[in-house]
């Protein structure tokens, strides 16, 4: 295949790929400005989510452990699929907690409203103390919990730092605690790319780690970065410079 033939057929995927995905926002948003009770909204998101994937040809593939109970996930995170990939894969149950910048994305910010995600403002000490707070309250009364303990992502291969913010909800609410790993988001849609392009989507949920009166949350979260490094098959962007 020469490479204009490749770059062609690219752009006709990533155009009816932002096609289809904005066809299923829109009645999404629609459907679930209508849609009373979070619990129906969670589960129209869910079905909408793997809707997507399916019209795109890269329907998400779930591997490992099985989540029957309240808890808290944690997952790599390395493209704004994630998301989407995350709410196709586990079941309709789960409180995202996002960074406050997606409020002011229109039609984004109003979604993940109305699927009562949590947004923290990682500037500003008091909302992190507060989101914290709140966080710990819902998974004690049987919320469960999603984070990306990076925070963010770029186009560089490799899991960043983790912050402690996941691994304290877990240990101080004594929730077995997730390691997930996603698998194809980076390749489908890096960062700093407009248009997706086509490749298979799957998730693995690792047995998860139960907390207790012993282990803190550093070595929680070292636990659980050790295992996502063992599956994600990408480098440790957290080793200190040689």
């Amino acid at each position: 295949m020469t490479a204009a033939l490749k770059a062609s057929k690219h752009t006709v995927y990533g155009c009816y790929a932002w096609l289809i995905l904005g066809t299923i926002v829109v009645a999404c948003t629609v459907a679930l400005f209508v849609t009373p009770g979070l619990d129906r909204r969670r589960h129209l998101a869910r079905w909408a989510a793997r809707l997507f994937f399916f019209l795109v040809g890269s329907p998400v593939k779930v591997e490992g452990t099985t989540i029957r109970e309240s808890c808290v996930v944690i997952a790599n995170h390395s493209s704004y699929l994630d998301g989407i990939i995350l709410t196709a894969a586990l079941p309709p149950k789960f409180t995202y907690i996002i960074k406050q910048e997606m409020t002011k994305i229109p039609v984004a910010g109003f979604v993940l409203q109305r699927l009562g995600s949590e947004f923290v403002n990682r500037e500003n000490e008091q909302h992190r103390n507060r989101v914290a707070r709140r966080l710990l309250n819902a998974a004690q009364t049987g919320e469960a919990l999603v984070f990306f303990p990076e925070g963010t992502f770029d186009e560089i291969p490799g899991l960043k730092k983790f912050r402690l913010g996941a691994f304290g909800a877990a240990c101080r609410s004594h929730k077995p605690l997730f390691p997930v790993v996603i698998f194809g988001a980076r390749q489908k849609l890096p960062a700093n790319t407009f248009l997706p392009s086509p490749g298979s989507l799957s998730v693995r949920i690792c047995d998860p780690l139960h907390p207790d009166e012993t282990i803190s949350a550093e070595v929680l979260m070292h636990r659980s970065r050790k295992i996502i490094l063992q599956h994600l098959n990408e480098p440790d962007r957290d080793q200190p410079e040689k």
